[in-house]
């Protein structure tokens, strides 16, 4: 017997995130901080000692001051790279300590 009203397993998901905006936007959040390294590549996540996301803004630091600086002029270049790897609007901001 086949029920009328059956979906897969990956559609359900697809419909709970959808209505659970706020979950969805953690998990969002949550695949920046570890894609941090793919994203920026090895060079940059060699000096990267920390990556931590808050109210859509990016923490992260960086044990090589020249690079802080370096990074801290091309902000928005890694604001806009972030978001278009991810799909969405997921950082706002980004903080180099």
């Amino acid at each position: 017997m086949k029920r009328q009203n059956a979906q897969t397993l990956g559609d359900a998901i697809r419909v709970f995130l959808a209505e659970k905006k706020s979950f969805n936007h953690k998990l969002m959040e949550n695949r920046v901080v570890n894609s941090w390294n793919e994203i920026m590549g090895s060079t940059v996540a060699s000096y990267t000692s920390n990556v931590e996301i808050r109210r859509q803004k990016l923490y992260v630091t960086l044990t090589s001051s020249v690079l802080r600086h370096s990074l801290s002029l091309s902000k928005d270049e890694i604001i806009s790279k972030i978001n278009r790897v991810m799909g969405d609007e997921v950082v706002a901001d980004v903080v180099f300590r």
